[in-house]
């Protein structure tokens, strides 16, 4: 058994003494005594990697803000907007222990000298504004720190995850993603009106750079508090070589049970599905997974490959946030398909128009197919493939390229079906909802249905207004 308690412990913390009984803050005593350099060494050390998605190595990271800075100021960025669908690692963390994601946030600040921490969260995340301003509030009156702690409510949008759409956020503005790495234009950087991410003057190798941003994810800094508490050798006795550590599954879709657990990275996903999920529902076989709605589907062949970046990337996927969403025999690819198109086609914001209307014409065809409201499938299937190679065109973000790989790989799995669809011995299929996750509760995913009423322009439950988003904001 690979289920562990490494940064969700077994009950929740509920207050800053607890914690502190716990022997929480003990990184940051330790790192206090630490020059920035030995901070960085000490991480890199680790071989912590991000746990936002993309696996970046955290002290490269680190290194690259910290020698950006020299004389300018640096803020300090936790990004909490968990959006992904099929994901709700964050928000338990949070739930769970909000004290070990503010006392990495204030490590990581001692390491790039800010002093600065702003805590990004959703608006609509009641329960966790509420953990988090309580732990911020005691946090400051311990006097714990001298760095600032500010507590940032945004939209409800997908790109408020992105990091440089995160950073318009913290700044006032849209979510809308900047050309410039927040490593180079971080908060407070950019004046002028709301529309400023769309500039060319954020974009070029001009050698304007304002002060830069640290960026990582609420479990990434769990982990750092957990490494300087614990050690470096104690971190990495765990997990694989690459990677390190532990991961905070999330596990929904076609199995027994849903939920949020830790496990060892290098369990292999068929024991996830196991121990967490209780395995496929009753009479039913497991087709594939997918992890959020950025990477290609793992099919059941492979359902052993370990949790870890580069096994992932080795069977042509990837690990993504770790929030797996499980397909079984009963799913209608098509249907997931569309689910996912559509999901990305309303959340694309307009600054890249292939993205925007390449994507809502991929969504809108998977539409057709899964209504079975199609003629000639080869027809329509060399169509969408000819959007999916289009979609990405001169993307500044990564959602359009999440086409090319979630959603093709669905409609790959999908061509029988399609065909079945298009000669209507196949009836049209309800609408699978993909979208972020409110909550579990009693083993059951509780999705965000306003989304199914959320237009291409972002507004919910009224007519579309034609514009993109970037245009209507």
């Amino acid at each position: 058994m690979t289920l562990t308690h490494r940064i969700l412990s077994p009950r929740p913390i509920a207050s800053l003494d607890e914690y502190l009984d716990l022997e929480g803050r003990t990184g940051l005593s330790i790192a206090v005594e630490m020059s920035a350099e030995q901070i960085i060494e000490t991480v890199e050390g680790s071989g912590l990697r991000g746990r936002g998605g993309a696996g970046f190595p955290t002290g490269v990271k680190w290194r690259t803000v910290a020698d950006m800075a020299s004389t300018r100021p640096v803020t300090v960025v936790v990004n909490g907007a968990e959006g992904e669908p099929g994901s709700f690692k964050d928000r338990t963390i949070i739930r769970n222990n909000p004290y070990q994601v503010i006392e990495g946030a204030l490590i990581a600040a001692r390491a790039v000298d800010a002093s600065t921490v702003a805590i990004a969260v959703k608006e609509q995340f009641v329960t966790e504004v509420e953990r988090l301003r309580s732990a911020i509030d005691e946090f400051t009156q311990a006097g714990v720190s001298d760095v600032q702690i500010e507590l940032v409510e945004g939209p409800s949008s997908y790109l408020f995850g992105e990091e440089s759409a995160l950073l318009e956020v913290v700044d006032g503005r849209p979510p809308l993603p900047r050309v410039t790495p927040p490593y180079r234009r971080g908060v407070g950087d950019t004046a002028g009106d709301a529309n400023t991410a769309n500039t060319a003057e954020l974009a070029g190798d001009s050698g304007v750079e304002g002060s830069p941003a640290l960026v990582n994810n609420v479990e990434t800094l769990a982990n750092v508090a957990y490494i300087f508490r614990h050690g470096v050798d104690h971190f990495r006795s765990v997990g694989t070589p690459e990677t390190p550590g532990t991961t905070v599954c999330t596990l929904t879709g076609a199995i027994d049970r849903h939920g949020v657990a830790e496990f060892v990275m290098g369990t292999p996903l068929w024991e996830v599905i196991d121990t967490l999920g209780g395995g496929a529902l009753p009479g039913r076989t497991l087709i594939a997974a997918i992890s959020g709605t950025a990477n290609v589907a793992v099919t059941a062949e492979h359902f052993d490959t370990p949790l870890c970046f580069e096994q992932f990337r080795r069977i042509g996927s990837g690990l993504g946030a770790a929030g797996f969403i499980v397909f079984d025999d009963h799913t209608d690819f098509a249907a997931a398909a569309h689910g996912v198109a559509r999901f990305l086609a309303v959340e694309s914001c307009g600054q890249c128009e292939p993205c925007k209307f390449d994507g809502a014409a991929i969504s809108d065809r998977l539409d057709e197919i899964r209504r079975s409201d199609i003629g000639d499938a080869d027809a329509i299937t060399a169509e969408v493939e000819q959007l999916f190679a289009s979609v990405a065109t001169g993307a500044r973000c990564g959602l359009a390229g999440q086409h090319q790989t979630a959603v093709a790989s669905l409609h790959e799995l999908a061509r029988s079906a399609n065909r079945s669809h298009a000669d209507r011995t196949l009836a049209p299929a309800d609408q699978v909802l993909v979208a972020p996750l409110v909550d579990i509760v009693d083993g059951r995913a509780v999705m965000d249905r306003s989304h199914l009423d959320k237009a291409l322009d972002w507004t919910i439950g009224g007519p579309d207004s034609g514009k993109a988003p970037v245009d209507r904001l």
